[in-house]
């Protein structure tokens, strides 16, 4: 009986997602359609809540669609208690989790992952810090990005 629940299940969960993901991309699309200085200025108003409620929520359905429910305890920092949002060790896609949880911040991220097709789209609307690994003084701007944002005094989301 599970082995016929997985052949239904699996193909059902597949396609829910597709779909899911094909909604934030187009949410992400709309909410940087004619930004101007992409990357450069922050999201601002509508652009910004749209990215905060809409991936958000998508996140948190894409992730019970696969079968995982995050239950939070305690209470999320605020952009003015914490700017920078750490979480270690980020290496695997349970990072989006966190992301979801925390109202999408800007990430720091590699720059090829913004060149990736409907992933680039919907990373870029999180308005991220790219690291090129093949520029040498990479880090030293990572680094004095990072801090530029984080003491804009809230103009830029948290980074996480």
């Amino acid at each position: 009986q599970t082995l016929l629940q997985g052949i239904i299940l699996l193909p059902l969960r597949a396609i829910c997602i597709t779909f899911i993901l094909l909604l934030a991309w187009l949410s992400a699309s709309i909410a940087t359609f004619c930004q101007p200085r992409r990357g450069f200025l922050p999201l601002k108003g509508w652009r910004r809540r749209m990215i905060q409620t809409t991936l958000s929520s998508l996140t948190r359905t894409a992730y019970f669609v696969m079968g995982f429910q995050v239950k939070v305890k305690g209470k999320v920092a605020s952009l003015a208690e914490a700017p920078i949002f750490v979480a270690a060790p980020h290496s695997s896609f349970f990072d989006a989790i966190i992301c979801a949880l925390t109202g999408m911040p800007s990430i720091v991220s590699r720059a090829e992952n913004l060149s990736t097709p409907v992933f680039g789209t919907i990373l870029s609307s999180l308005q991220p810090v790219a690291v090129s690994r093949q520029d040498p003084d990479s880090r030293k701007n990572t680094v004095a990005e990072i801090t530029r944002r984080a003491l804009s005094r809230g103009q830029w989301p948290q980074v996480i």
